[in-house]
C-alpha cells in the first residue's frame, strides 16, 4: 500500500554554472538554524574541496538536509558545468522536484536547458527561483518569459509550465513571491518547497529497496553508497541483496554495518530508515553507482538511468622524462594504474582503458575540464605522469560514415569583438546559427562547433576578447565528420640540452618567441620552453654561458633584460600541447616536452610522416 510521508521533502538544486546554487544553499542551511549564531562560516561552505574553493565551481553533487518548522528538507546541491553532467542526471532520481535557479541577469544559458530537461523528462516538478536580483543590470520579466519559452521548448506539460517562480538574492538571504515585496528572509523559498514539492511516495510495509545513485570515499570506512529508500525500511546489521538492472549477473548477499542520514552538512548513525529517506550507507565494498539494495525475500532491481557516454580522451603515461622520479611520491605504473582505477568508483563519467602497454592508460571523460580537474587532484596526491593532447571521440554509422561530437557554444561578448570570433570559430569548423544584440552594447552568438575545433580555444577567446567575453558550451549529439582543423599556428622553442637555463641563454632565445621558463630552472633536451614566432620548431640552448676572454668580464651578464616569461596554467598547458607533444606533470611542475625526445630520432619520424 503506498503512503505519502509527509515530513520529508526531497529536493536538488539546478543551474546554470556560477548562478548562485551553492550559495542559495549557503543561506537555507543559515536562516534553518544549521549553525550557532556566533559560528563564523566561510562562504560556499558546500563546496568542500579545494579545488572547488579555488575556481569557484562545484564538481561533486552534495547532499545536505535541513529543518523547517516540523519538516526535514533533503537537498542536494549539483554542478552547473556540462562536463560533471553525469552528475546531475544521476542523483536527481534521489528528489522529488527541483529548484531551477537562473540568473536574473543571464537568464537561461545553454546548461540552462540541459538540467531542465533532465528532470522534465522524469517529470519532477520545478520551482524557478530567479537569483541575483540584487544586481543592478537584472531584468527579471525578460528571464521569465525565457524560461517560459524554454518550457516550452523541451515539450513540458501544462502543470510543469504552470511552475511557482521565487525571486531572490541569495547574497543578501531573502526570497519574495512578488516583485513588489518586501524583502526580508528566505521564508518564501521554504514555504514555496513544501508546498509544490510532493512529500515522497512508497509502501511502508513492503519490501526494502533503494538505488543507489551516489558514491562517496572514505580512507576509514571504504565506499560510503548514497541514495534513498524507496519501499520498505532499511536497517543496521540487516542482510540484503546487491542487485543491478544493466549487470543481471550481479546477486550478492550483504550485510548493512553502517547506516547515516545527512543532518545540516553532517552525517548522523541511525538504527534505521524509512522509506523517503535519503541515507548513506557504508561496509559494502562491492558497491556501485545504480546497485539496488533489496531484501532477500524479493529482490527486485530498480532501473537506472544510463550515463552519457564520454566525449574526449587523454592518455595517461608513466613519466619518463630525464627528470622522472625526482618530484614526485607515487611514480610507478602500478601508481598510476591504482589511482585510475580508484577514481571509477565515484565517477561514473569516467572511463580508463588498459593499452597495450602497461606504462600508458586511456583515460575518457565528458570534456576538458573534466580530465584537468582529475590531473590537478593527483598532482596535488603527489603523482608523477605525463598526459597527451586531448583528442575527442569519433563514431562510425552502420554505412561507415566517420561521426564526431558537436558542441553548442553560446557566446555573450561586446559587439566590437564580434567580427574577430566569428573568423576563428569559422576557421575551427564552427557554423554560426544565430546573432542577437544582447543589451547595451553587447551581441550574443550561437554556434554548433565540433568539440575537437574547441579544444584549446579557451584561453585564446579570453585574449581575443580581452576578458570581456562569456563562451559556454554544451554536448550537441554526433555529426559527420566536419574535416581537418589546423589548431595551433605557431611552433614550439626547444631546449638543445640538459642543464640549468642561464640568462645569456634565455637573452638570445627569447628573440625567437615567448618563453615559459626563467633563469635557474631546469631543463633537459626535447623540453619545449617557449612558443615560437614562427610556425616551425626552434632548438635553443638555453644552457649556453658567455665565453670570457680578457677584455670582456662576466659581470656584464647584469645588464641582460629578460622579459617576464609566461607561466601556463594547467588548463593553458593542456590547451597549448601539440599531438606530437606531452605535459609532464608533478607536484611542483608542469613541463611540456616533445614525445620523441632526441633531435635525430625526432627528425626522422617527421620525415617519415
Amino acid at each position: 500500500m503506498n503512503l505519502l510521508r509527509d515530513d520529508i521533502r526531497n529536493v536538488a538544486i539546478i543551474a546554470h554554472v556560477d548562478h548562485g546554487k551553492t550559495t542559495l544553499v549557503d543561506e537555507l542551511l543559515k536562516q534553518s538554524g544549521v549553525f550557532r549564531t556566533n559560528q563564523n562560516v566561510v562562504d560556499r561552505v558546500m563546496d568542500s574541496n579545494d579545488i572547488e574553493r579555488e575556481r569557484g565551481i562545484t564538481i561533486l553533487s552534495k547532499n545536505t538536509a535541513v529543518h523547517y518548522g516540523d519538516y526535514k528538507i533533503n537537498i542536494i546541491d549539483t554542478p552547473g558545468h556540462a562536463d560533471f553532467g553525469g552528475e546531475v542526471e544521476r542523483v536527481l532520481k534521489m528528489v522529488n522536484g527541483v529548484i531551477l535557479v537562473v540568473d536574473a541577469f543571464e537568464g537561461a544559458m545553454p546548461q540552462t536547458k540541459f538540467v531542465l530537461q533532465t528532470a522534465l523528462e522524469l517529470d519532477l516538478p520545478v520551482i524557478v527561483c530567479i537569483n541575483k536580483m540584487d544586481r543592478p543590470e537584472a531584468r527579471p520579466e525578460e528571464v521569465i518569459d525565457e524560461v517560459l519559452e524554454l518550457l516550452m521548448d523541451l515539450n513540458a506539460d501544462d502543470s510543469q509550465l504552470d511552475c511557482p517562480f521565487v525571486f531572490a538574492s541569495a547574497k543578501s538571504g531573502t526570497a519574495v513571491l512578488n516583485l513588489d515585496d518586501e524583502q526580508v528572509d528566505m521564508k518564501p523559498l521554504f514555504e514555496t518547497i513544501l508546498k509544490y514539492i510532493p512529500a515522497p511516495q512508497g509502501d511502508p510495509d513492503g519490501d526494502t529497496q533503494l538505488l543507489i545513485s551516489t558514491i562517496d570515499y572514505n580512507e576509514y570506512v571504504g565506499k560510503i553508497g548514497i541514495g534513498k529508500v524507496e519501499n520498505g525500511t532499511i536497517k543496521v546489521n540487516q542482510e540484503v541483496m546487491l542487485l543491478n538492472a544493466h549487470n543481471l549477473d550481479k546477486h550478492l548477499k550483504v550485510k548493512i554495518s553502517n547506516l547515516y542520514e545527512f543532518e545540516g552538512l553532517a552525517k548522523t548513525d541511525v538504527d534505521e530508515a524509512q522509506f523517503g529517506s535519503i541515507v548513506a550507507i557504508s561496509g559494502i565494498p562491492d558497491l556501485h553507482i545504480g546497485d539496488t539494495i533489496s531484501s532477500l525475500n524479493n529482490p527486485v532491481a530498480i532501473p537506472f538511468q544510463k550515463i552519457s557516454e564520454p566525449t574526449i580522451a587523454m592518455y595517461f603515461n608513466v613519466n619518463d622524462s630525464p627528470l622522472a622520479g625526482t618530484e614526485g611520491k607515487f611514480i610507478t605504473s602500478r601508481h598510476l594504474r591504482e589511482r585510475l582505477f580508484k577514481e571509477l568508483n565515484t565517477d561514473v563519467s569516467l572511463r580508463v582503458e588498459e593499452t597495450d602497454t602497461t606504462e600508458s592508460f586511456k583515460v575518457s571523460g565528458r570534456g576538458e575540464l573534466h580530465l584537468s580537474v582529475l590531473i590537478e587532484n593527483m598532482r596535488r596526491e603527489g603523482y608523477e605522469f605525463s598526459v597527451s593532447k586531448a583528442e575527442v571521440l569519433f563514431k562510425y554509422d552502420e554505412k561507415n560514415t566517420k561521426l564526431e561530437p558537436m558542441e553548442k557554444a553560446l557566446i555573450n561578448l561586446p559587439e566590437e569583438f564580434a567580427g574577430s570570433i566569428i573568423e576563428k570559430l569559422g576557421q575551427r569548423k564552427g557554423e554560426l546559427i544565430n546573432m542577437s544584440p544582447y543589451g547595451s552594447g553587447y551581441t550574443k552568438l550561437e554556434f554548433s562547433i565540433p568539440a575537437r575545433g574547441l579544444i584549446g580555444y579557451r584561453g585564446e577567446f579570453l585574449t581575443d576578447t580581452k576578458g570581456t567575453g562569456v563562451i559556454n558550451t554544451t554536448f550537441d549529439g554526433y555529426n559527420v565528420y566536419k574535416g581537418d582543423i589546423q589548431y595551433r599556428k605557431q611552433g614550439s622553442l626547444i631546449a638543445f640540452e640538459s642543464g640549468i637555463s642561464i640568462t645569456y641563454g634565455l637573452y638570445n632565445a627569447q628573440e625567437r618567441g615567448i618563453l615559459f621558463i626563467g633563469a635557474g630552472a631546469k631543463v633537459y633536451s626535447g623540453m619545449v620552453i617557449g612558443q615560437s614566432a614562427k610556425p616551425e620548431d626552434v632548438e635553443i640552448n638555453v644552457c649556453k654561458r658567455k665565453q670570457l676572454t680578457n677584455t670582456r668580464a662576466s659581470g656584464s651578464d647584469d645588464s641582460l633584460k629578460l622579459s617576464p616569461p609566461k607561466i601556463l596554467s594547467l588548463e593553458q598547458a593542456l590547451e597549448f600541447i601539440e599531438t606530437d607533444e606531452l605535459l609532464e606533470v608533478t607536484p611542483t611542475a608542469l613541463r611540456i616536452r616533445k614525445k620523441i625526445l632526441d633531435p635525430t630520432s625526432r627528425m626522422r619520424s617527421r620525415r617519415n610522416k
